[in-house]
């Protein structure tokens, strides 16, 4: 179960970093934070196929990198309140650091 949750924040994470590569500036602290989670997913992807079934690992995944994409542009899209939006991708982004200690955690915990 633990894998599955950090499959779902691992595509959480890189459609947000795909978002956030396309709208800010590119600097070297989100390329190297971008090049962590990436080491970090190959290592559960191989966990994952190591250890579970391969349809249940790719289906994970598709129903995984979908809900992830609607959740994103959901929140793209907004929800407004008198003309504000509620919830924007800028408190998204600073709460990135967080999701990055989540998965690593996660990822390290998997392999133990």
């Amino acid at each position: 179960m633990l894998f599955y949750f950090t499959l779902f924040l691992l595509f959480l994470y890189q459609k947000i970093a795909r978002v956030r590569y396309k709208e800010e500036k590119r600097t070297l602290f989100i390329t190297l934070e971008n090049l962590l989670v990436t080491l970090f997913a190959i290592s559960v992807a191989f966990f994952g196929v190591l250890h579970t079934p391969w349809y249940l690992f790719l289906l994970f995944s598709f129903l995984f990198f979908i809900v992830s994409a609607l959740m994103v542009t959901a929140v793209q899209l907004g929800i407004f309140i008198d003309g504000k939006p509620l919830f924007g991708m800028r408190i998204v982004y600073k709460l990135l650091p967080i999701l990055i200690t989540i998965i690593v955690a996660l990822s390290a915990i998997l392999w133990l």
